[in-house]
């Protein structure tokens, strides 16, 4: 009975010393795939940051070549103009209802 007992504890403690091994790989795992998730993410908003600048770029280039003349971006300048005018319409209408 008492062989038995400790058979079992042997198996037992086997179990649990596989168990907290497989733990320590899958918490370093996770630590490598955290590490890389962070890595990821910055990479992601560093392109996210790219790709704004280069929208901005895109717009001003395209502003440029409607006021530089060009047939296709005329439309482009046309209502650029009409934002711009409505913009100051707006604050010249806040202006005479603050009274200045």
């Amino acid at each position: 009975m008492l062989s038995e007992l400790e058979n079992n504890f042997s198996v037992l403690e086997k179990k649990i010393q596989n168990l907290y091994k497989k733990f320590r790989t899958l918490s370093e795992k996770h630590a490598e795939t955290a590490e890389e998730l962070q890595k990821v993410k910055e990479e992601y908003a560093e392109e996210k940051r790219r790709n704004q600048i280069l929208a901005e770029e895109n717009k001003e280039l395209k502003l440029y070549s409607a006021i530089s003349g060009n047939a296709e971006h005329n439309r482009l300048m046309k209502n650029h103009i009409n934002r711009l005018v409505k913009e100051i319409d707006m604050c010249v209408s806040e202006l005479q209802n603050s009274g200045l």
